[in-house]
């Protein structure tokens, strides 16, 4: 296991972990700003930009499925999960938007 591994829980039973989810039904909510977001993003996620997460975990709460967040390069996404996971909301780090993308095609 590299080191991006490790810091982004990478590794083909991690992706493995996110299609699940994924195809579970499982939320994804990318953290990137709204100009990145309209630049590419996963069909269907939603965007709510990581300043701003904390005043949506009431929404995604009622939501009542995991989330899984995404971002540019995994570092905000991972921000993201401590934010939902301190709302009580079952969070996933998705890492780069485009590399779930190709795991869950």
């Amino acid at each position: 296991m590299g080191l991006l591994d490790i810091l982004f829980g990478g590794g083909a039973k991690a992706a493995a972990q996110l299609k699940a989810l994924y195809e579970a039904g499982a939320v994804i909510v990318d953290v990137r700003t709204a100009d990145e977001f309209r630049s590419g993003h996963i069909k269907g996620s939603i965007n709510i930009p990581l300043q701003v997460l904390a005043q949506k975990t009431a929404e995604l709460k009622k939501k009542n499925k995991p989330v899984i967040t995404v971002c540019r390069s995994g570092n905000r996404s991972g921000m993201a999960i401590g934010v939902l996971k301190q709302a009580g909301i079952e969070a996933y780090n998705g890492g780069p938007w485009n590399s779930l993308e190709r795991q869950i095609a």
